[in-house]
């Protein structure tokens, strides 16, 4: 194993194109125009590549829960129901509509759900009971639900919890019914302590930042069987977001605590192995890069930053 393992690596040293590589992101100094509209905590992004939308959610008293930027970082709106404490924010996109999904990790009568909204803000599913802190013995009981991923088929990852009881990661069909779920709280193979956030790639992999025992872990798709995980990239801090870039040839990972964006080589099929660290991107001190999003238009990271209160937006190079 440890002989064909460094056999893959040495084919990824020998075609690497980012050997030496200086920089692989700037920061897009003028995004947003008006950055006085973030008077929360900014803890999630979620960019709606389609229609050339920016989601924020953010925290605090008596602040709009999610704001809505053009791309060219222009505020356009923002809305407030029925959201307590935004956690994780997705937008899907299919063929016929768009819509927005938050988790809440909210104690109050509105919190431990999964809800999907209108562009606009009116609330059209919520799964879970709001307001009831959940068991894990009921698939859709949640305890502060940390991100959901949600494919075009309709199919819903839910990693559940930001350090509830439930430590896990479910698949609901477009019915919201249980594929399945695997996780309980723990160190050893597919359990989770605090798994943070979820994504899929197109070969058929979930990918779950698992925070707290600081490696990320990999699981199939279709039967939420466990292919592998990652830990060696994570020595000096657990990953806190995990999101393909648009080629999918890499994992951008927000490292909290270091103020770090990691840069990781994204595995073509086949086995997973230990992550590759090919690139960071360092922030400002105190900057705390909570979850980010990735644009699969144009390629620009936008990183929510719960330190500086603030979502700053990354372009490639």
């Amino acid at each position: 194993y440890s002989f064909l393992y460094f056999q893959v690596l040495k084919a990824f040293d020998y075609s690497s194109p980012w050997k030496g590589q200086q920089q692989m992101y700037k920061l897009d100094i003028g995004w947003p125009k008006i950055p006085e509209y973030f008077t929360g905590q900014t803890f999630c992004v979620a960019v709606d590549s389609l229609h050339r939308l920016v989601y924020v959610g953010q925290r605090g008293d008596n602040v709009p829960k999610v704001l809505v930027f053009s791309e060219e970082g222009y505020f356009l709106y923002s809305w407030n129901n029925t959201v307590e404490m935004p956690h994780g924010i997705f937008v899907l996109n299919t063929a016929t509509d768009s819509s927005v999904w938050i988790t809440d990790v909210g104690t109050g009568k509105y919190g431990h759900t999964v809800k999907q909204y209108s562009p606009s803000g009116k609330l059209m599913q919520v799964l879970g009971t709001p307001g009831n802190a959940g068991s894990s013995l009921i698939p859709l009981q949640f305890d502060q639900p940390a991100e959901v991923f949600v494919e075009e088929s309709g199919d819903i990852y839910i990693v559940d919890g930001d350090g509830g009881m439930n430590n896990r990661l479910l698949k609901l069909s477009n019915d919201y019914k249980e594929i399945w779920l695997t996780g309980t709280n723990g160190t050893g193979i597919g359990q989770f302590k605090i798994p943070h956030s979820v994504t899929v790639d197109p070969f058929g992999r979930v990918w779950v930042a698992d925070r707290d025992n600081k490696r990320i872990q990999v699981f199939d798709k279709v039967t939420g069987e466990w292919l592998g995980s990652w830990s060696s990239c994570f020595s000096e801090d657990g990953p806190y977001s995990v999101r393909f870039t648009a080629n999918y040839k890499y994992l951008i990972v927000a490292q909290l605590n270091i103020n770090r964006l990691a840069i990781l080589a994204a595995p073509p099929v086949g086995s997973i192995g230990d992550c590759i660290m090919v690139n960071t991107v360092q922030l400002a001190d105190e900057t705390k890069p909570h979850l980010v999003d990735v644009d699969m238009k144009s390629g620009a990271v936008y990183v929510a930053e719960i330190g500086a209160q603030q979502v700053q937006k990354y372009i490639p190079l």
